[in-house]
């Protein structure tokens, strides 16, 4: 069952999974792939699921109907649902039938969640004291695969830990973009190894594909081709507004042909913005921690991972471009004034 499948990440998968399968020869193994969603079964079926359940990780009466015969899980959870991603993981411990049948969890998680693996001080992590171990931001992509461990399921566990992901801070600046040509953010020049959500899914693809003989209780850092700047992403997104593959493109009619620029936004205006959680993750990130890059994607696929550019104007398993997923109907991952993380310590130790 593949769980957010018609989101970023998971329509890769579900598109890779059915292209995969659907070639199947007589007398091998037949699997069904189950897209889970809210809204979208449409889409899911078009992208080829066999079949699609409702799944709703704020109604517990979705679950056990969603997760009947379930062997394999692709597990992609927003942010601000990470208290009921945990109460899920236990559902599926204590549920004899699903516990028994599930055989591989794969889980969308972030770089650096393996960094702290001991008790959460949260005083300690929004004061930015020095000896903080990560923030909380980043702590709660722990706790989505602790609660996985903690249920029993440690062995049949794969974490696909992502860089951030390209467009993912534009997303917030669209109007910006398309009215003034710029977008702003706190990281001045520090380089991040931004990673396609194309790579993201076919990365997740092969490790069910492979199965949990050969990936369970293993994690896997997946990164772009190159450590990447603001103005880098500024450069790169306006020779890709340039291209033949943008100028055939309805979402992208308005946009077409512009100049798009950087402009360095101070650190504490964002935290006005966004809260101090956000901020404290942000700081993180300016520190150099995502600039890394990680052999992972190549010793997984065999392949390179993709440029921004590349990204931006070639089509995914779905059939997407990155310039159409950049300005589709699906918006800013994070809201001006509003501080999601702000309670999330003391919703997951309840």
């Amino acid at each position: 069952m593949v769980t957010g499948s018609t989101g970023r990440v998971g329509k890769e998968v579900l598109a890779l999974l059915s292209k995969h399968f659907s070639k199947r020869e007589d007398g091998e193994e037949n699997v069904e792939i189950r897209a889970a969603t809210r809204d979208k079964s449409a889409y899911a079926m078009k992208l080829g699921a066999d079949e699609t359940v409702e799944f709703d990780l704020t109604d517990k009466k979705t679950w056990r109907k969603a997760m009947e015969d379930v062997t394999h899980l692709f597990s992609s959870t927003q942010d601000k649902y990470i208290a009921e991603h945990m109460q899920f993981a236990k559902f599926c411990q204590e549920t004899e039938k699903i516990r028994k049948n599930l055989k591989h969890i794969v889980r969308i998680s972030c770089f650096g969640a393996d960094t702290n693996t001991n008790k959460y001080d949260k005083n300690t992590h929004v004061s930015r004291d020095k000896n903080a171990q990560i923030p909380l931001m980043l702590q709660h992509y722990w706790w989505s695969e602790k609660c996985f461990i903690d249920a029993g399921f440690k062995n049949i566990l794969t974490s696909i830990r992502g860089n951030f992901y390209m467009n993912h801070l534009l997303k917030n600046e669209l109007d910006s973009v398309r009215e003034n040509g710029t977008f702003t953010s706190p990281l001045g020049e520090t380089k991040n190894s931004f990673v396609s959500c194309n790579d993201m899914g076919e990365a997740a693809f092969t490790v069910l594909k492979e199965g949990p003989e050969r990936h369970g209780n293993k994690f896997y850092d997946i990164c772009g081709a190159e450590p990447t700047s603001m103005r880098d992403v500024a450069s790169i997104l306006t020779e890709a507004l340039k291209s033949d593959v943008a100028k055939d493109l309805d979402v992208a009619k308005d946009v077409f042909g512009k100049t798009i620029s950087y402009v360095p936004q101070d650190q504490k205006k964002f935290e006005e913005d966004f809260g101090k959680t956000r901020a404290e993750f942000f700081e993180y990130l300016q520190n150099g921690f995502y600039t890394r890059c990680s052999p992972d994607f190549y010793n997984l696929t065999g392949k390179r991972p993709l440029t921004y550019y590349e990204y931006l104007t070639s089509k995914g398993a779905a059939g997407d471009t990155g310039i159409e997923e950049l300005f589709s109907s699906q918006g800013a991952l994070f809201t001006k004034g509003v501080d999601e993380f702000k309670n999330l310590a003391d919703v997951v130790q309840k």
